[in-house]
């Protein structure tokens, strides 16, 4: 069978450094690899990466469908719009389309995130949710989130799913948790959560804890490792190896979970370190600070809380089933948030 490839999301952190981690993973043979860029600049970035570029608008259902079926793509990473199936499902109907004309089977990865799986999205927490659980697709359906667009969040995974196994395309829900250290492509090297962290501690001049509990923990993972929990899906499907897909498709890049308070304690001496906060503990958040935390984020006041702390215990069983290892502990992010701190400021984050 023959594969072609197509990333989107190729500017971002996790799918530039998925598409470094490509170039080198020593993968099953595959026709071509194709990249989605918006502007010239970025056209001849992908070429680097042995990666054609296609333009088109991911929101026009017939200019997806014409690149999927033209190119003869059957393997979609969707990296984008994490919050909504819309234009997810056009890439799966014109995979079904293709499937069609061609007899083969055809994979979109879905790029949602473990937020999903949290206490914001009404995910139970008070044990370990593995992300090869077979419930997980009636957990998924049945969960009521309080928060409008974590609701989407689960909605979509849920739709991609539904019309997945309708339209006979098979699909995978990748969930990024906390991912940290220097993106490798060639757009955007920083994270976003410890970006959210600093850019309130900055506007507030501490760092702020929403977590009800010391207890409260997370799931972490380098970004080098997320990229190649991707790479490990696309070698299953190279080698017609058939991984778990559909109401059973849920892949977790992480490598365990590390304390909130931990993260915190470890940013606040960073920031503290650079004189851009006014000490190096860590302070309960009120409803005033509240305010301005949103400020800093350009977020309504209840989307803070999932933006910076929360209970998941989310934890990876799937990847590790089909060969994916991660190289690095959680504990490692701690030794590291130093660096992630500098990287973030060098950013700019007051743009991020």
């Amino acid at each position: 069978m023959e594969y072609n490839i197509l990333i989107t999301g190729g500017s971002g952190y996790l799918g530039g450094t998925l598409l470094s981690r490509l170039k080198n993973a020593d993968l099953p043979k595959y026709h071509k690899l194709y990249a989605l860029v918006r502007t010239a600049s970025q056209a001849e970035a992908v070429t680097q990466y042995s990666a054609e570029p296609l333009s088109f608008s991911i929101y026009d259902e017939a200019a997806v469908r014409d690149s999927i079926v033209r190119n003869r793509i059957n393997v979609v990473f969707s990296l984008v719009d994490a919050y909504s199936s819309r234009s997810q499902k056009s890439f799966i109907r014109a995979l079904a389309e293709l499937k069609k004309a061609t007899g083969q089977d055809v994979h979109f990865i879905h790029t949602s995130g473990a937020k999903a799986f949290s206490n914001h999205a009404a995910a139970p927490t008070d044990r370990p949710l593995y992300d090869n659980d077979p419930s997980l697709y009636k957990l998924q359906k049945s969960q009521q989130v309080p928060f409008p667009a974590l609701q989407q969040l689960v909605d979509a995974n849920n739709e991609i799913i539904d019309l997945s196994e309708f339209l006979g395309v098979r699909s995978y829900i990748f969930c990024p948790c906390m991912v940290y250290g220097k993106g490798e492509g060639f757009g955007n090297t920083v994270s976003i959560q410890p970006v959210a962290i600093v850019r309130v501690a900055k506007a507030t001049g501490r760092v702020q804890n929403l977590n009800r509990s010391d207890r409260s923990s997370w799931p972490v993972c380098h970004v080098t490792d997320n990229a190649m929990l991707y790479v490990a899906i696309l070698r299953k499907i190279l080698s017609s190896e058939n991984p778990a897909h559909g109401r059973n498709g849920y892949y977790l890049a992480s490598s365990g979970q590390v304390a909130w308070k931990d993260v915190y304690s470890s940013i606040a001496a960073a920031l503290f370190k650079r004189g851009l906060v006014e000490d190096s503990g860590i302070h309960p958040a009120d409803d005033v600070v509240l305010e301005t935390m949103a400020a800093a984020l350009s977020s309504p006041k209840y989307m803070v809380a999932p933006q910076l702390s929360g209970e998941c215990s989310f934890t990876a069983r799937r990847g590790l089933e089909i060969g994916w290892k991660p190289v690095f502990p959680p504990e490692h992010i701690l030794d590291v948030l130093d660096e992630e701190v500098e990287l973030i400021l060098s950013n700019d984050v007051d743009k991020a």
